[in-house]
């Protein structure tokens, strides 16, 4: 919405000749570009205490938009961009349409992006995003989930954010951006305290990557809580081959057979993961829950169909979105909100999950 605007809304440093743009004043002013478009257009929602910021530095610099730049600022396209990692993953379906459901609620249209899991389609999609007049843009997944973000993508989240809102649906370090998070320390206590009630005790941890973030954190509090209870970590039992899909599940649960390990309860990942853990469970002869339990995290449709039905964690896919869209909406607005929100997971409990044996 407000890119190109620094072209066209200009002043002058002082006595240099040197033009300053909408962007040199949001960065000395501390706020975004898209909040200086407000104030130049005497907009409602923003703050006095900014408002008053920007217009001390607007006369400092004898900054003066010029009609054709008052009247592209006033001009709203209503449009959300949602940047996913891959739609087909049943986890940001759900979101996706809990978002789409919230932006609607609140007036806004939106447009979805698939990365597929390329850093260099991110920039791409990013880029389209922009100049498709977003007034904001959702990220869910891809290079936000990294657990060590590369900087130069780090700089570029930043370099938008400073034009237009960007909400994150998980934490990436470097940034300034509105953040929308699950807590993945928080959601394994969960897991793992229904399985110890259950008297599970040789518990393996399957699927993911170690330089997602929150599939790490969610490994290093499985080991922190084995410490806890005594019980010795088993590494054979937490194998990660870096998938998240329901061929890695079956593999990963293949190779634990062939080990011939000890265990009684499996916590997959994701719901792709458990289909394939599951599969490979059946095809050796043993019963789900009665010889193996199995539980696993997103609680998507595929919890419910699956046989038997899986226990699994649970977003509030609806409040998620609902959180997403309404951290961006104000955004946009000019209000002042909360920088990180934490999504609120529970467990669904499902016959995929009893006592040990």
């Amino acid at each position: 919405m407000y890119c190109g605007l620094g072209e066209d809304m200009q002043g002058h440093k002082g006595n240099e000749n040197k033009a300053i743009t909408i962007y040199d004043i949001a960065k000395e002013a501390g706020v975004s570009a898209a909040t200086v478009s407000r104030v130049l257009t005497n907009s409602a929602g923003v703050r006095a205490e900014k408002r008053k910021k920007v217009m001390a530095l607007v006369k400092k610099y004898n900054f003066k938009p010029n009609a054709l730049a008052k009247g592209l600022s006033k001009t709203q396209s209503r449009m959300i961009g949602i940047l996913a990692a891959d739609i087909r993953n049943p986890y940001y379906a759900e979101l996706f349409v809990s978002c789409e459901q919230a932006a609607s609620e609140a007036g806004y249209n939106v447009l979805l992006a698939n990365t597929l899991g390329d850093a260099r389609r991110e920039e791409m999609v990013l880029q389209m995003l922009l100049s498709q007049r977003a007034e904001a843009i959702i990220q869910i997944g891809g290079s936000v989930d990294d657990r060590f973000p590369d900087g130069n993508y780090v700089e570029r989240i930043n370099q938008i954010a400073a034009t237009i809102p960007v909400v994150l649906a998980g934490k990436l370090s470097g940034t300034q951006c509105h953040s929308v998070c699950i807590d993945s320390r928080w959601t394994m206590e969960i897991l793992m305290e229904h399985l110890l009630s259950l008297g599970h005790r040789r518990i393996a941890m399957l699927g993911g990557r170690m330089d997602v973030l929150s599939t790490w954190e969610k490994c290093e509090r499985y080991k922190q809580i084995l410490e806890e209870h005594q019980i010795p970590f088993d590494p054979e039992l937490m194998p990660g081959d870096g998938t998240y899909n329901e061929v890695g599940g079956y593999r990963l649960m293949n190779r634990i057979f062939d080990q011939g390990l000890e265990f009684s309860a499996v916590i997959a990942v994701n719901d792709f993961t458990a289909a394939g853990v599951m599969r490979s469970i059946v095809e050796h002869g043993f019963c789900i829950p009665q010889d193996i339990s199995v539980v696993s995290y997103d609680n998507t449709y595929m919890a419910e169909v699956s046989m038997p039905r899986l226990t699994s964690i649970d977003y509030g896919y609806k409040e998620f979105g609902r959180m997403l869209v309404e951290t961006a909406v104000k955004a946009i607005e000019g209000q002042e909100g909360e920088r990180l929100k934490v999504v609120k997971a529970k467990l669904a409990v499902r016959e995929s999950s009893g006592p040990a044996r």
